[in-house]
């Protein structure tokens, strides 16, 4: 019999969460003791937006997560060039027009 490893985590993925929930928007918080971020899906003509995720995380993991993104961003922009962000300066809402027309009631 083959003997696992010491520190081999076996993770399960339900079918459920492996179809995944689209965001098009993150709010981060946090106080002494964790970081809060909530996912949010932003939908053209729509008044309010619902928080689809919320991750609560210790700093030591929040701090592992930005690690792990940085790693992630520069391996995928040595394969598919640099990605572009828009030319807001910080403190400048994003527009969510998503370039069609304005909705209107």
């Amino acid at each position: 019999m083959e003997e696992k490893k010491q520190n081999q985590i076996n993770i399960e993925l339900s079918e459920e969460v492996g179809q995944g929930t689209y965001s098009n928007l993150a709010v981060i918080t946090h106080s002494s003791s964790e970081f809060v971020l909530d996912f949010v899906r932003i939908m053209p003509g729509m008044p309010k937006a619902k928080v689809k995720s919320r991750i609560i995380l210790t700093p030591e993991h929040a701090k592992r997560l930005l690690g792990a993104l940085q790693e992630n961003i520069t391996k995928f922009e040595k394969l598919n060039g640099e990605i572009k962000l828009g030319s807001n300066k910080s403190g400048t809402p994003i527009p969510m027009n998503f370039g069609g027309p304005t909705a209107q009631a």
